[in-house]
């Protein structure tokens, strides 16, 4: 209802604003003046007007900064984060000053140099140095955010650890599912021409690495201090895995396999003490328009401790147990693939085969 009340208020102020400007121009008429000639006055209110809506303009920048700069992500909650966010921080310091620099140069331009008939504008075609000076310094400061900014890309997405846990991300319209990887510490192997309603995924019941992975959906949890390496994928369009608080953006791509890893930092208890949120998640968003219920495309994340994630983690069927697979049938597919030679095993059967020598 307030808010109503106050577009009414919006649009009354602007009929009378109309009707206030309609006066003016029909007293000019009465005056015999005409009132599309413009006078050295009109001018002069033009850019005091403009100083005035310029200063207040950069007045609410500064409230917006002061009010709602409370509202903005929290402290970084993974390892990497903190360089994301001394990068973001480093990039602020210098558009920041140069933001109001620039306006109150505009402003002040606008305010003394408005248009006199007495006065006419100075010639002026070209200066080498001025040409320099603004494409130069641009270049060179560009130039360091982006060369710092790839450094630091390149420096958290190294090669991941040896001993992280290997999670299968898995977007589509208009959800996500989890895959974990079992006490072997590998994913099996998947693929789209194997995907079924009661295989949404494609996991390959023939790869015994899938046998014990944990398909999960509703949300996540990631043990606190623990390497992770997200591994994302896409069955239909384009989706953007987006964990803003843990700095991890990451295109899910049809068709390819992208990937990501990362240490988170700080539990979901912790976090909540933190902002004094007692409702505070961690969420997993989709960052690109991939349909109607884009907006509705998310999962809880829950960061633990290493001793809840593997409670958690116990507590969840295996692929095998998901999807019907006995003992013996696991047995049989273990043997079958184990029996089946390396890539190794295979060329050098190839070479000492007598087909290989004729």
């Amino acid at each position: 209802m307030v808010n109503l009340l106050i577009a009414i208020v919006l649009i009354l102020a602007i009929v009378v604003l109309a009707k206030v400007i309609r006066v003016f121009e029909l007293s000019s008429e009465l005056k015999g003046e005409d009132p599309a000639k413009v006078t050295q006055s009109d001018n002069r209110t033009q850019s005091t007007m403009f100083m005035v809506m310029g200063l207040l303009y950069l007045c609410f920048v500064v409230y917006a900064f002061v009010v709602w700069g409370k509202h903005l992500l929290p402290a970084s909650a993974s390892v990497h984060g903190e360089e994301i966010d001394h990068l973001m921080s480093i990039t602020l310091w210098i558009i920041t000053p140069m933001f109001f620099l620039t306006h109150l140069i505009l402003i002040f331009f606008a305010y003394k140099y408005f248009h006199r008939k007495n006065r006419t504008a100075t010639f002026f075609a070209h200066s080498t140095k001025l040409e320099m000076i603004w494409t130069v310094v641009p270049t060179i400061v560009l130039t360091s955010l982006i060369v710092y900014g790839l450094s630091v890309w390149n420096k958290i997405t190294e090669d991941e650890p040896d001993d992280a846990i290997e999670i299968e991300l898995y977007a589509k319209q208009f959800d996500w599912t989890a895959r974990y990887s079992g006490e072997d510490g590998v994913l099996g192997k998947s693929g789209y021409r194997l995907i079924t309603s009661e295989n949404p995924l494609g996991v390959s019941k023939e790869d015994k690495a899938s046998m014990d992975d944990k398909i999960v959906r509703g949300e996540i949890h990631l043990p606190v201090g623990k390497p992770v390496v997200f591994k994302f994928h896409s069955r239909d369009v384009l989706h953007s895995a987006y964990m803003p608080h843990f700095r991890l953006q990451m295109n899910c791509v049809p068709g390819m396999t992208t990937q990501f890893h990362m240490v988170p930092k700080i539990t979901t208890a912790e976090m909540k003490a933190q902002t004094g949120n007692p409702d505070f998640e961690y969420l997993l968003l989709c960052n690109k328009i991939c349909g109607g219920a884009h907006y509705n495309m998310q999962m809880n994340i829950i960061v633990e401790s290493e001793e809840a994630y593997n409670e958690w983690l116990k507590g969840n069927k295996t692929f095998a147990e998901s999807m019907g697979v006995g003992a013996e049938q696991k047995i049989e597919v273990s043997e079958a693939v184990s029996e089946e030679p390396t890539s190794e095993e295979a060329t050098q059967e190839a070479a000492t085969s007598p087909e290989s020598h004729s």
